[in-house]
């Protein structure tokens, strides 16, 4: 194992401040930093001697052998003790958890489990959910005791039915939660989409969960909470999928990933790489980024493509149509250059919405307004390819809109190297029954 890198930014607020020192010895568990101001403390994920403190890392040189032991977490109620273990949002979004739980409702409001697992391809918290619907159940009826919350929702789609069968088992005689089957598509997990879907609100880009009384948490989130409030286990593990060009197949489920890891180690655990590849991507085929092997897991961390190589366009005319959902404009740019492709129109899905931060957010996560005005754009700049991020159903309506033009989704080269379906049709339907055995 090389060198861990524990990042002292790796969730939303600013960077956590170290509190060792160089040459110190560290647990799986020993508090690394902590936060100046909104933030998560960090915890060394081996056991070893920390090596280098650098302006936006601490680097800790592992010993030869581990423990599986850990420094536990002090005494405390729940909230501390979340707020202790430095849980964060572990789907992506990295917001401290204890300041998202600490809402003080009085029997009233929704805490939502996203189980989605939405992104194509990705694998890690079904299978959590497969091995350990009970702890999952455990970590939402901690984080409904916390936030005050009346009744809880765990949310996951119903083609993964192994999962959703452990679930019903879990969930058996629980009157405070309920289980909602969710469509296959992509975002079904994002949050405003996954209210939608759950509560039947229908939030605006500039309102949070908490405007339809509703906390949203990730299905690994939960899982930490309870071995957190459980076991006093600080949050220093990820559970990912790695995919693409692997010596050991396409496809791995990786648990208690030490953050710090080094995404080349992951890979090699999961077989190391198969021949030559495209890109690393860090993230889910929508929303991850370009990474080099020695870039460290963070907390948010779910998953590691190895892509196939990028085709060459030779430098044909290519359109780009961004999704808010998706890759933003750089990334699409980026993406374009390694296809070499030249970049003749850029536009965006009319759901994505502008911001006033500059960012841009899907105005009806999920509901396509069509794309005729785009595609029409794209073709009058005389574009032979277009590359396009959209989700599911704007997709859909890429593909029956776009026929004079050859598309390339921004998920191709991970998907095609992952052995999974690209984004193109959408075939699965919207709308679905609660019931697990009927059919759709």
């Amino acid at each position: 194992m090389r060198n861990i890198q524990l990042l002292l930014k790796q969730h939303v607020g600013a960077p956590c401040t170290p509190v060792v020192r160089v040459g110190e010895d560290v647990r799986r568990g020993s508090l690394a930093a902590v936060p100046a101001g909104l933030g998560a403390n960090i915890f060394s994920s081996v056991d070893g001697v920390v090596e280098e403190i650098l302006e936006d890392r601490i680097v800790i040189k592992p010993n030869e052998v581990q423990s599986a032991d850990f420094v536990k977490l002090p005494k405390g109620n729940m909230l501390e003790t979340v707020r202790e273990a430095g849980i964060v949002g572990m789907g992506g979004a990295g917001f401290p958890a204890a300041v998202k739980f600490d809402v003080k409702w009085d029997n009233e409001g929704y805490v939502i489990i996203n189980a989605s697992e939405c992104e194509p391809g990705l694998r890690h918290n079904i299978d959590q959910l497969e091995r350990e619907a009970d702890k999952i159940v455990r970590g939402t009826e901690y984080i409904m005791e916390i936030s005050g919350a009346a009744e809880g929702v765990i949310a996951v789609k119903k083609k993964n039915r192994k999962a959703v069968e452990a679930l019903d088992m879990a969930l058996e005689g629980n009157e405070r939660i309920r289980r909602q089957l969710l469509p296959d598509f992509y975002p079904a997990g994002d949050e405003r989409a996954i209210v939608r879907e759950c509560l039947g609100v229908e939030l605006g880009p500039d309102q949070l969960p908490t405007a339809a009384m509703a906390i949203v948490s990730n299905l690994e989130t939960a899982a930490r909470v309870a071995e957190a409030i459980d076991e006093r286990k600080p949050s220093f593990l990820k559970n990912m999928t790695v995919r693409g060009r692997l010596g050991g197949g396409n496809c791995s489920v990786l648990r208690d990933i030490p953050v710090g890891m080094a995404a080349a180690d992951v890979i090699e655990m999961a077989g190391g790489t198969d021949g030559q590849y495209g890109e690393i991507i860090m993230g889910g085929t929508y929303t991850g980024v370009p990474c080099f092997p020695e870039d460290p897991v963070k907390k948010t961390t779910g998953a590691l493509f190895v892509t196939n190589e990028f085709a060459d366009l030779k430098g044909a005319k290519t359109g780009i149509l961004v999704c808010a959902s998706g890759g933003n404009i750089d990334r699409m740019r980026d993406l374009a250059d390694k296809y070499n492709g030249e970049i003749v129109c850029e536009c965006f899905c009319s759901n994505a919405k502008l911001q006033k931060n500059g960012s841009r957010k899907c105005e009806r996560p999920g509901i396509c307004p069509g794309q005729r005005d785009n595609i029409d754009k794209i073709m009058e700049s005389g574009a032979e390819f277009l590359l396009f991020g959209n989700c599911s159903t704007c997709a859909d309506e890429v593909v029956k809109e776009a026929t004079m033009l050859k598309l390339i989704h921004q998920g191709d080269h991970a998907l095609m190297a992952a052995g999974e379906d690209l984004v193109r049709r959408m075939n699965a339907p919207m709308e679905i029954s609660q019931d697990i055995y009927t059919e759709d």
